[in-house]
């Protein structure tokens, strides 16, 4: 049997702990259940984070995602659950996660759930000319 759906994250040392870097992923796969009615919601993830000692494992991150498959999740809630749980298992010093859902009912929904380090600060933006 292939890969199964998974809770667990894992992670691994973060190659540059003493520089920031921001890694983003596009998760185009993301499905879970209206708790309403039943019928999949499908959904966009795009993750960025600023890694401070940690940073997640993929093929982890891909079964942790899969493992909503089946359950019921109001928007907003599993947008701030995959977060919380990423964040508490990393401890980034930045997260971000804006999950754009599809269409449903003729409105199309994005939710923005972020996490900092209370003492970390961005970089200022460069613009090159």
């Amino acid at each position: 049997m292939p890969s199964q759906p998974s809770a667990t994250l894992e992670t691994f040392a973060n190659p540059q702990p003493d520089r920031d870097y921001t890694i983003r992923m596009t998760i185009p796969e993301f499905t879970c259940l209206c708790p309403k009615t039943g019928q999949p919601d499908f959904a966009t993830l795009e993750l960025e984070y600023v890694p401070d000692k940690l940073c997640v494992e993929l093929k982890s991150l891909k079964l942790y995602i899969w493992s909503f498959r089946d359950r019921g999740a109001f928007h907003e809630a599993v947008t701030n659950e995959i977060v919380d749980t990423l964040a508490g298992a990393m401890e980034p010093r930045f997260m971000r996660l804006a999950a754009r859902f599809n269409v449903r009912g003729g409105i199309y929904t994005t939710v923005v759930a972020e996490r900092r380090q209370a003492a970390w600060k961005a970089a200022e933006s460069v613009v090159l000319p």
